[in-house]
């Protein structure tokens, strides 16, 4: 059955309308796992002499498992935010004599195998050699070796209950972030001295490998309950059941200002506000807002201005990043009938471009009080505000031509990486790297105040050609119609 699966999968796979898209966001990937391996190998390797030389008199070891605690809490917040349970169409499944019981173990033995689980093993690995070579017991090592993969394993299996049950909540990322930031909050203050327990843990298994059983009998336990989470959800009948919501009107006569664009702002508006994964963008604003107040109140980044600008765009333009990366994927469940209408293209992106760029405008209105940590920043701001609305607003628009994945707008709001293929990671060169790299470029070979200039001259060039370069995505939105409602039609 297990084989059968994988072939399915593997057809599934092929026969995908974004299997381009797919290869080549894998292909992308695939040199980035490279790059981590790369990275976790030469820290296992270099770990022990470099513990040892750093602090000559301490055991290299238990060092490590004294800083263990703080590795499982960013490898959990990492892992919600990146990781997904890998999951298959089921729902043709059910109609067959396959039982539900091999399907979720299948999905969550498949969610074993990820590359995640996979990337610590690269630096506990060679550091478990370099011990056992350095005259530590042979046994002993392999034993804690075993609970370290044992506990990524606990990771990975708790990361997917705390998805489960944030879900349905419209701000999902905040129990994480409670969570893993009480823990570390209780044991900074020395409330409760967590990083001591779990390093006195990993030294009881050292030393007695009967203690093994404390990690083993955790994971089944989170297997289980795991098992018992999926197998309940998995019905033919368990999406159909309808919520009773309150309806809640809202006026917004206001947007027939906007002209002939007034029609699809309001529908932008209405489906921003009436649904999860949209709606998320709206409470992201707040955390791109206060983004800088994580930097500016340390003297280390007061002393790198050319990291100003990079703040800002990512600042003023957080709306503009998190919902136009998306377009027009944000109506791909009723984007056959909207191309069917006789409408103007232009005018339909022209909203998403005014929508965008008002968000900018008053993001960076917002963050003005920046100011009180130095004049540079607000002025980097600005800079990154006009090249926000003149370039990086008609590039993310450019962009979305190429989008080809549908997007559920009832499932789990933030960081749902449902609609993400290679265009969402490739896009982030020209919004995020490329003005951080002209502005550090131009701040070393001329100066602060020039390299705000001419990023801010780029963002009027764009504003001033704004007219062109609508009607060449326009273009390009027209070349690639077909093939999105070809691709949206095949996701439902």
């Amino acid at each position: 059955m297990i084989k059968h699966f994988l072939r399915l999968e593997w057809k599934s796979f092929l026969r995908s309308a974004s299997f381009g898209k797919s290869l080549g966001i894998k292909i992308f990937m695939g040199f980035l796992s490279l790059y981590f391996i790369a990275m976790f190998l030469i820290m296992g390797i270099a770990l022990y002499p470099g513990l040892k030389e750093v602090f000559p008199d301490k055991d290299p070891l238990l060092i490590v498992n004294g800083l263990l605690f703080y590795w499982i809490l960013a490898d959990l917040v990492f892992r919600f935010f990146f990781q997904k349970l890998p999951v298959m169409s089921v729902k043709p499944l059910l109609t067959l004599p396959i039982k539900r019981s091999k399907i979720v173990n299948f999905v969550l033995g498949k969610s074993a195998l990820s590359f995640f689980n996979f990337l610590p093993l690269f630096a506990f690995i060679p550091f478990g050699i370099t011990l056992i070579t350095k005259g530590y017991p042979v046994n002993s090592v392999l034993i804690w070796m075993l609970a370290l993969i044992l506990t990524v394993l606990i990771i990975n299996f708790l990361n997917f209950i705390i998805e489960n049950f944030s879900s349905e909540t419209e701000l999902s990322f905040l129990p994480i972030i409670l969570l893993t930031g009480g823990l570390y909050a209780l044991n900074h203050f020395n409330i409760i001295s967590f990083n001591e327990i779990v390093a006195k843990g990993f030294n009881a298994i050292y030393e007695s490998p009967i203690f093994i059983l404390v990690p083993l009998l955790i994971l089944m336990g989170l297997y289980l309950f795991n098992f018992k989470l999926l197998r309940r959800k998995l019905f033919l009948d368990s999406g159909l059941k309808t919520k009773i919501k309150e309806v809640n009107a809202s006026n917004l006569e206001w947007t027939k200002n906007f002209g002939d664009i007034a029609p699809f702002l309001k529908l932008d508006l209405k489906l921003i506000w009436r649904n999860k994964r949209t709606k998320s963008s709206v409470w992201m604003l707040a955390i791109g807002l206060l983004y800088g107040l994580f930097f500016y109140p340390q003297p280390t980044y007061q002393n790198l201005p050319w990291f100003f600008v990079f703040i800002g765009v990512f600042s003023t333009g957080i709306f503009l990043i998190n919902f136009g990366q998306f377009i027009p994927a944000w109506d791909s469940g009723y984007y056959k009938l909207l191309m069917s209408q006789n409408i103007k293209y232009e005018q339909y992106l022209k909203s998403k471009f005014t929508l965008m760029a008002v968000s900018v405008v008053i993001l960076f209105v917002l963050g003005i009080p920046y100011v009180f940590f130095g004049w540079k920043i607000l002025l980097a701001h600005f800079a990154a505000a006009i090249y926000n609305v003149g370039v990086n607003t008609h590039v993310i628009l450019y962009g979305g031509s190429f989008n080809r994945k549908k997007i559920d707008l009832s499932q789990k709001a933030a960081f749902n990486y449902q609609g993400t293929g290679a265009v969402q990671w490739l896009i982030g060169i020209p919004l995020l790297l490329l003005p951080m790299g002209l502005f550090a470029l131009f701040y070393f070979l001329i100066g602060f105040e020039i390299a705000c200039l001419i990023m801010g001259l780029l963002g009027v060039v764009g504003i001033v050609f704004h007219q062109k370069l609508m009607r060449i995505i326009t273009e390009k939105y027209l070349e690639s119609k077909y093939k999105m409602i070809n691709a949206f039609d095949q996701n439902n």
